[in-house]
C-alpha cells in the first residue's frame, strides 16, 4: 500500500436513500458540507488513497464479514461544541455501542486510519446536518429540530468506501461497498 491517507476517501456508513428526505431537508439549509457529502456517518476519515482501494478491499472484506449488520435509530440531536460561539449540530444513532463496535474492527484492520478516535471523548457516532453559530441560536434551533422530527429508522448491513476528485468534481461518491456479517 502507498504510505499515506487522504480527504479525499473515506468509510462510512450511508442510510439508505429512502431515509434522506427528513435529513437532506435539515442538512440543504444548514450544513456547510451538502453538495459534497451524502448523508453519512463516519467510520475511517481520512482513509487510505484510490490506488490502494484494491489491495484495502481484501482486509475490508475481512473487517466487515466479522460484524453482524444491525439496526440504528436516528431519535435525538446533539451538537459538539468548538468555541463558545460555533457549533456543528447532529443525529445521534443509537444504538451507538454497535457503531463503536464496527468502527473498532475497521481501525483494527488500518490502524493508521485513527483520526476520528483521537478525540478526547474517543470515537462518538453521528450524522452531521449543519454548523450553527450562537449559543442561543443552537439552543432554540435544537429545540425546534426535537419537537418536528420523526425518528428514522434503518439496517446497517454494509460499509461504503467513498472518494471525490479535486474541486469542482469533489463530490464524494460510493466505490465500493463491503457486506457485514458474512463470516
Amino acid at each position: 500500500m502507498v504510505a499515506g491517507k487522504t480527504y479525499k476517501t473515506a468509510l462510512v456508513v450511508i442510510p439508505p436513500e429512502d431515509t434522506w428526505d427528513p435529513i437532506q431537508a435539515i442538512r440543504e439549509k444548514h450544513d456547510r458540507a451538502f453538495q459534497r457529502w451524502m448523508p453519512h456517518i463516519t467510520l475511517l476519515y481520512p482513509f487510505h488513497p484510490r490506488p490502494d482501494f484494491e489491495l484495502a478491499a481484501a482486509r475490508l472484506t475481512r473487517a466487515c464479514a466479522s460484524i453482524a449488520s444491525f439496526e440504528v435509530t436516528l431519535a435525538s440531536f446533539d451538537v459538539f461544541r468548538h468555541s463558545q460561539q460555533s457549533y456543528t449540530l447532529w443525529l445521534a444513532p443509537k444504538p451507538k455501542e454497535a457503531l463503536i463496535e464496527l468502527q473498532t474492527a475497521l481501525w483494527r484492520a488500518f490502524p493508521d486510519c485513527d483520526d476520528v478516535r483521537r478525540f478526547a471523548g474517543g470515537f462518538v457516532p453521528h450524522l452531521s446536518v449543519g454548523q450553527l453559530r450562537g449559543r442561543e441560536q443552537m439552543q432554540q434551533f435544537v429545540a425546534a429540530l426535537s419537537r418536528d422530527w420523526e425518528t428514522v429508522t434503518f439496517e446497517v448491513s454494509v460499509v461504503s468506501l467513498i472518494w471525490r476528485e479535486d474541486p469542482p468534481h469533489d463530490v464524494f461518491r460510493v466505490a465500493q461497498t463491503f457486506a457485514l456479517g458474512t463470516a
